[in-house]
């Protein structure tokens, strides 16, 4: 891991909480609030120069440039939900470069297993735990909230514990 746990130690105890509550917004409205995408780029903005050089806080900064044009191209494709895009930009610079590769494994592995859990709660009695959620009805739209949170989450918790 390329991402110094310092600086993943840092960013966790703001950024975890938004995670849930991003996961939590998309299961139950089918939406990543603007405001769950605000106080992500919030927490970068005013964690980031204190743990990172501040040539790489403004290199990252360029992340959320080049991730919001890509999430705005996937979104006018119909790939991507706008507050998916939104948030993938927002988390853009949590994550050097290096890291890439690992991060897209572990939103691999989130996706299958959050499709799968949320497949199997949509279609079972654990269903009536959370009722009324917008996302079980959604058909085959699925809340990518779920796992982009969980995603980045977890990302940051291997890099208090493994980073550099």
């Amino acid at each position: 891991m390329t991402i110094s746990s310092t600086a993943a130690m840092w960013f966790l105890p703001f950024v975890l909480p938004i995670c849930l509550w991003v996961a939590y917004t998309d299961l139950r409205w089918m939406k990543i609030l603007n405001v769950a995408v605000l106080a992500l780029g919030a927490v970068f903005l005013v964690v980031g120069p204190f743990v990172l050089p501040f040539d790489v806080f403004l290199w990252r900064l360029v992340h959320i440039a080049v991730m919001l044009a890509l999430g705005i191209v996937m979104n006018a494709a119909g790939l991507v939900g706008a507050g998916d895009a939104k948030f993938v930009a927002a988390a853009a610079p949590f994550v050097p470069l290096g890291d890439v590769r690992l991060v897209l494994v572990i939103l691999a592995i989130s996706l299958l297993a959050g499709f799968a859990a949320h497949r199997l709660a949509k279609h079972t009695a654990l269903r009536a735990l959370a009722p009324g959620w917008e996302s079980w009805d959604r058909g085959k739209k699925f809340p990518m909230g779920l796992c982009l949170g969980g995603a980045l989450g977890f990302y940051l918790v291997l890099g208090a514990q493994f980073g550099v």
